[in-house]
């Protein structure tokens, strides 16, 4: 196929249409072109995760916490913050099986639904996992039950992406071994693109469209944001509502001040006990970002990008940043339009 140089494209592209605005003639046959690269760009990058398997994207060195069903959730919480760990897998020694994923956002909704119905809080220091999933209270309004969704370390890239994406609320994909079924590691879109772009070789120019005319990730009205005096709680909420791992935190011009993602803990771990956690949900976001920490459990810093970046640049930004999320701003006004996941470039190359 015939690659061309992307500015070049665009202006041929426009002096080739038909009164009907629609391509015709050599115009249509550029188009056809242009779709032509688009899809050996997807094929290209399908193979290579169809190609590699879960143990491929493993750390040589890490640590899994694995936490008992019965014990208390907030002493599970806090191990998960001295470990520096964001998810852990459960195991049920009743049944001798792993049943379920337990994150850090787990029991800051946990907290949030307390607050909501005024439940005593000091109920969590005694309160087992176990417990907490089975109360269909809990269950319906946090969304934490059992169920464990995982991959076996010879499960290709591509299945493991599939697992991802058939399970919207999962971010965490755990890696188990076949023989044994334990517990290697918890794989999450990020590892996979950062395998991708450390591991894949492409001699031909496949990714010269720009994120934007791609159509990869979400824009404009379709946004989720927040200004900086909302409150935490407020956040927490839309972030639950939209299944959102983040939010833009926005000027009264929509130019992008910071992020604040549902990993960060910081109003928890301000907090003298469940009672004042609780209550620092009435924070405002401007007090959080203002305070956010800097280990494994921070929010991701705030990148950003145009909507004329290609996907190519993207690729060699993410190496360079290892991001989860860039935000695309507007060049002339800096007003954001747009948020780019690593999950959305994921998506992107699931082609059959």
């Amino acid at each position: 196929c015939i690659l061309y140089n992307m500015d070049i494209q665009q202006q041929q592209q426009h002096q080739l249409m038909g009164a009907d605005n629609l391509p015709s003639g050599p115009g249509l046959q550029l188009a056809n072109e242009l779709e032509v690269v688009r899809k050996a760009g997807r094929q290209a990058i399908s193979a290579f995760l169809d190609s590699h398997n879960c143990f491929s994207v493993l750390r040589a060195s890490g640590k899994v916490v694995v936490f008992d069903t019965r014990i208390p959730i907030q002493l599970a919480f806090y191990a998960l913050v001295e470990h520096d760990m964001q998810a852990a897998p459960l195991w049920d020694p009743a049944i001798c099986q792993f049943v379920g994923l337990l994150k850090v956002t787990d029991f800051i909704d946990i907290l949030r639904h307390y607050k909501y119905t005024n439940t005593n809080v000091a109920s969590l220091a005694t309160r087992s996992i176990a417990e907490m999933i089975g109360d269909p209270n809990i269950a319906q309004a946090v969304g934490i039950t059992f169920g464990f969704p995982c991959a076996d370390s010879s499960t290709t890239l591509k299945q493991a992406c599939k697992i991802l994406l058939n399970h919207p609320s999962l971010d965490f994909l755990p890696i188990v071994m076949p023989e044994d079924m334990r517990v290697l590691a918890c794989i999450t879109y990020t590892n996979i693109l950062e395998h991708l772009v450390t591991h894949f070789r492409e001699q031909r120019r496949l990714f010269d469209d720009s994120i934007y005319d791609l159509n990869i990730g979400t824009y404009h009205e379709k946004v989720v944001k927040v200004g900086p005096q909302e409150s935490l709680a407020r956040a927490l909420e839309l972030m639950h509502q939209h299944k959102l791992s983040a939010l833009p935190v926005v000027d009264e011009q929509d130019k992008i001040v910071g992020v604040y993602s549902r990993s960060d803990i910081t109003f928890l771990t301000k907090a003298t006990d469940a009672e004042d956690a609780v209550s620092n949900l009435d924070l405002k976001l401007s007090d959080i970002l203002e305070q956010q920490r800097t280990d494994v459990t921070t929010p991701d810093a705030m990148h950003t990008c145009s909507k004329a970046h290609t996907l190519q640049s993207i690729f060699e930004y993410f190496a360079q940043l290892r991001f989860n999320r860039l935000f695309v701003v507007d060049n002339e006004t800096e007003r954001l339009v747009g948020v780019v996941s690593a999950k959305d470039l994921v998506e992107y190359f699931m082609i059959e």
